[in-house]
């Protein structure tokens, strides 16, 4: 039976159980301290267990409440929702070359719920500099959604695809028939060009986040 929300917390998410909270917290406490989601074999020795099955089964709960997104088997891809729907403020405008007045009246939120809430959301690092032209720099991390269907992509679009034998990359994706290209935004990088069918697209960019 469905347990009633929570009070102060999204809408959508259910109560958890002790062993479930547990496992929330110290997530929210090691995401926030490290930017990144921690492994399997890590939560298990958090939480004293000797098996990786209680943690997954504990993170396929958080996920039908609402609490976390996670690509089972996928580890790094786990992000927790919510706290953020109410948006941040826009206060202004800022030039490159001068400075520009901000307001103390906000008229104007930008609201990161519609991001946060894609179904599926996951989060990478970025390792090196072959996208530094398209503003992606290395240590960025990038939010992707899943892409159902890789055929309907647009031309150019910034995607995570798994290629055999070099791990995963992010690059522009461009498809011709039975060929895919996966094109750098940095000269100094060749195009990878590649049978369709040996290129797997994880996802595709939905916004850039830089730790300062």
């Amino acid at each position: 039976m469905p347990q009633p929300a929570h009070q102060g917390h999204h809408d959508t998410q259910q109560e958890l159980t002790t062993a479930q909270r547990e496992l929330y917290d110290w997530l929210a406490d090691y995401i926030g301290a490290h930017r990144h989601s921690p492994s399997i074999r890590q939560m298990m020795e958090a939480m004293g267990l000797r098996s990786p099955a209680p943690i997954q089964s504990r993170l396929r709960h958080l996920q039908l409440k609402g609490w976390i997104t996670w690509q089972e088997g996928q580890a790094r891809t786990l992000q927790l929702l919510g706290g953020m729907a109410s948006g941040i403020p826009v206060l202004g405008a800022v030039a490159a070359g001068g400075l520009v007045e901000t307001f103390d009246d906000v008229q104007e939120r930008l609201d990161l719920a519609p991001v946060l809430d894609t179904r599926g959301l996951f989060a990478l690092t970025v390792n090196g500099d072959s996208m530094v032209d398209a503003h992606i720099a290395d240590g960025d991390v990038v939010l992707l959604e899943p892409v159902p269907d890789p055929s309907r992509l647009k031309a150019g679009t910034i995607v995570s695809a798994l290629v055999p034998g070099s791990g995963t990359t992010l690059k522009h994706f461009h498809r011709s028939g039975a060929t895919v290209t996966l094109e750098a935004a940095n000269p100094a990088y060749e195009p990878i060009v590649l049978p369709t069918d040996q290129v797997t697209v994880q996802g595709k960019l939905v916004a850039v986040w830089r730790q300062v």
